[in-house]
């Protein structure tokens, strides 16, 4: 008897919010439950997590990775874009595990020595990161913290053969 009046409570809620949710216009709105809890919603846009936009025709820049392979990649990416983004929206093995906030050194790249001038010198952070880096170079970079623009058109930077992700497990007391 209990399974039977809750199933048809259950129907009820779920008609009154499907009635409410239909009556959503734009930005706000207001759900209520059962009159009881009130609960702001709010409906935006979705974003997707490193999406690129393609380049405007004749603004195109490119951008070659060289994979652990050794096979070469190339791309058609916008100014502004940066290693880590394109990397992974194009399915290159960089992993990125902090997001892209130069918290970790698993978007490292080594990059060719004929644009390393090209590149703004990497901050404090970045360096304390690079000294984490698997197999450092004096070209080594983080990707995340390379943003492509003219003056890099035609980037080629090298995968490294491994990436160090330190985890708290790394650190024993």
């Amino acid at each position: 008897m209990f399974s039977r009046s809750l199933n048809s409570t259950s129907v009820i809620i779920r008609n009154n919010l499907t009635k409410q949710i239909q009556r959503i216009n734009n930005k706000q709105s207001i759900i209520s439950y059962n009159n009881n809890q009130i609960r702001n919603f709010t409906k935006t846009s979705i974003i997707l997590h490193n999406e690129l936009k393609k380049p405007n025709p004749g603004e195109e820049l490119h951008v070659t990775f060289i994979t652990k392979e050794g096979d070469q990649r190339t791309f058609e990416v916008s100014d502004g874009d940066n290693l880590l983004d394109i990397a992974q929206s194009n399915h290159l093995d960089m992993e990125g595990a902090c997001g892209g906030s130069c918290a970790c050194s698993t978007c490292h790249v080594i990059v060719d020595p004929e644009y390393y001038d090209n590149i703004p010198e990497p901050d404090d952070d970045e360096n304390d990161m690079l000294d984490l880096a698997f197999g450092l170079t004096e070209t080594s970079r983080l990707g995340c913290q390379i943003h492509m623009s003219k003056e890099l058109d035609g980037l080629r930077v090298a995968l490294p053969a491994m990436t160090r992700n330190l985890q708290v497990r790394d650190f024993k007391k």
